[in-house]
């Protein structure tokens, strides 16, 4: 049955499927009235009755209510931007100029559990301004009325050292937005965090919990630069941290491709008919006492003598020795006398090299470098120190998957995007991004905007477009092969920005004290009284976006009108996965009602004002859930 629930267009209410799943696991947790007995779950965790008064956990001021705004829906919605895209007809990467918050929580719906990598680069807590605040309300100075009036920009709060919230705003803003960029994530997916050494110890601290300390995988030291400061009389900080995070144990890292240089560490001391082999050793980190079960003892077949372990156990269980053994994969010294032997790892059945926790500028690139290729793309110094795509790429080298969706909601100058497009023409991959940035105001008398750059995201834009036209004018006059046109045909994006929804309805807040039927008709009632002007407000094509965004559509929609419909403008929609239908004019002519009771397969979508009582009964009887009236 309906509720007033199924009626407004916003994103999922994360507190309440939480809730849901609770339900539906131990119903004997809540009470008659639906409610969480929270007396019957504190049985559960405490069976003896002794209440818990310390415990290791790590609190800052402010962390519940972000973790609730993490879980609570958000009335934004997006709009295209035909005007800024590029090649959008084909492209299936994306830009969203908007706060990532509330961006992330709308990616929910058609993206969840869609995302194999995500890669941040969020500002590092330095004091200055600070531009997120989760508080995302109507009537409190809306986000989307203060970008387009404030002539200071987008500052939403303040950080200063001298604010006693100065660590606590940030991990406000850190802890929210990884929440939700967890969901978005695959179960192999992974994430890659930058920063630097003021919060890493935090950030650290924040991901064991969002992600679990199991999964945590590396901190990775990048050497940012190269050259020392000559003009300070303390360290000078050559490398930043990426934290890496995986979503669960079924991440696996890539293997790096190998080198000339690996594989002549390989010989064959002993003639071996295998080939080439390094000798791996045979003792444990571990001593005896903390692996008792890795101890037992050993023969050399040559000498006839036994050896136990002493300060170290064995690093292979007492069966995989004897299967090496009857293998001869056990080395024991150029003389075959040595006591503890090495295992032989054949250079034919290696598979490639091991990730390292140590990038160096010469292997992932340096902020000059950043520098040079945001100044060679835009012919102006916007930005100071951008990630080089380099640094990006090395993260992509190390996902299993090129045909995935790489997303960074804090774009920047668009670095990941323009990596995302050169890892692809390096190994002939498919990978898709979404990028998302707030349209930060750039400093009235900096670079950027002399430049023209009045926001941050007019950067990221412009930094993807110029990629774009440097990529086709290098085949100008080539012979184009069918990879070549591959590569093309993805170049480009859709643009898409954050904005107040085109629904009233998003606005009604229910009754507590009525039931859900009441709701339901008060909801109804709301809707014939605000949404009457609907269209003389709002553009068609933002009602399509809102209405296929809430369906659960992927941003990269496509759009086809469909001829068969005299009396209406009615689109098929697809997105590789999902099609449906969907019209929003304001009356459904006859005709188009028939067409649906005749093809009852095909999902329809339209405005529910534009039936009346008898259309809406016979489409909803005839076509059941693939009927959807907004």
């Amino acid at each position: 049955m309906d509720t007033y629930k199924d009626h407004i267009t916003l994103t999922p209410d994360g507190n309440a499927e939480r809730l849901e799943t609770l339900r539906r696991l131990f119903p004997d947790w809540f009470t008659q009235e639906g409610r969480l007995d929270i007396n019957e779950v504190k049985k559960i965790a405490n069976p003896d009755g002794i209440e818990e008064t310390e415990r290791y956990e790590f609190r800052w001021f402010g962390k519940s209510k972000a973790k609730r705004n993490a879980f609570t829906p958000t009335r934004a919605t997006l709009h295209y931007d035909a005007e800024r895209s590029v090649n959008a007809g084909k492209t299936e990467n994306i830009i969203i100029e908007g706060e990532n918050l509330e961006v992330l929580k709308i990616l929910q719906q058609g993206y969840r559990e869609k995302i194999k990598c995500i890669y941040i680069d969020p500002p590092y807590n330095t004091g200055e301004d600070f531009l997120y605040n989760d508080d995302f309300k109507e009537g409190k100075e809306a986000y989307w009325e203060r970008v387009g009036q404030k002539e200071d920009g987008v500052i939403l709060d303040t950080n200063t050292e001298n604010d006693g919230r100065f660590h606590s705003n940030w991990l406000d803003m850190m802890y929210s937005r990884l929440l939700v960029a967890r969901t978005l994530l695959k179960p192999d997916g992974v994430i890659f965090i930058s920063m630097d050494d003021h919060e890493i110890h935090h950030l650290r601290k924040i991901c064991d919990e969002v992600f679990g300390v199991e999964n945590f995988k590396a901190n990775i030291s990048w050497q940012k630069r190269y050259t020392r400061s000559n003009n300070t009389i303390d360290f000078t900080t050559v490398v930043e941290h990426i934290l890496v995070y995986a979503k669960s144990e079924e991440f696996r890292v890539s293997l790096l491709p190998r080198t000339e240089e690996a594989d002549d560490r390989y010989s064959n001391p002993d003639n071996d008919p295998r080939g080439d082999w390094k000798g791996a050793s045979f003792l444990n980190p571990a001593t005896p006492e903390q692996r008792p079960n890795l101890c037992y003892p050993i023969t050399n077949p040559n000498t006839g003598e036994t050896t136990m372990p002493t300060t170290n156990a064995w690093r292979r269980a007492k069966e995989v020795f004897d299967e090496l053994l009857a293998d001869n994969r056990l080395y024991w010294g150029i003389d075959g006398k040595s006591k503890v032997p090495s295992v032989k790892m054949f250079l034919s059945e290696a598979r490639g090299l091991t990730p390292i926790n140590f990038w160096s500028h010469e292997y992932a690139g340096n902020t000059d470098d950043g520098s040079d290729e945001l100044l060679s793309l835009l012919k102006s110094k916007v930005f100071e120190f951008p990630k080089p795509s380099l640094l990006i790429q090395k993260v992509l080298e190390h996902i299993d998957d090129n045909d995935c969706i790489v997303l960074d909601f804090f774009a920047g100058t668009g670095t990941t995007g323009h990596a995302v497009v050169n890892q692809n023409r390096i190994d002939g991959g498919h990978r898709k991004y979404i990028l998302v940035q707030i349209p930060e105001k750039t400093e009235e008398k900096s670079n950027a905007r002399k430049a023209g750059y009045n926001t941050i995201s007019e950067i990221t834009i412009a930094r993807n477009k110029a990629v774009c036209e440097q990529i086709q004018e290098s085949y100008k006059g080539k012979l184009i092969t069918q990879e070549d046109q591959e590569q093309l045909d993805q170049l480009g994006f859709k643009v898409f920005t954050l904005t107040k929804s085109s629904f009233p309805r998003v606005d009604f807040a229910p009754d507590p004290e009525r039931t859900d039927e009441e709701n339901l008709e008060l909801l109804r009632q709301y809707i014939r009284e605000k949404e009457k002007q609907l269209t003389l407000e709002f553009k068609d094509e933002e009602l399509l976006t809102e209405i296929l965004i809430k369906q659960g559509f992927l941003l990269t929609y496509k759009l086809e009108r469909q001829p068969q419909f005299a009396k209406n403008i009615v689109y098929l929609a697809t997105d590789g996965r999902h099609e449906a239908y969907i019209t929003v004019d304001n009356d459904l002519a006859d005709e188009t009602v028939a067409f649906f009771l005749e093809h009852t397969d095909k999902k329809f979508i339209c405005i529910e004002r534009a039936l009346d009582t008898t259309k809406k009964f016979n489409l909803k009887h005839a076509l059941d859930k693939k009927f959807v009236a907004f």
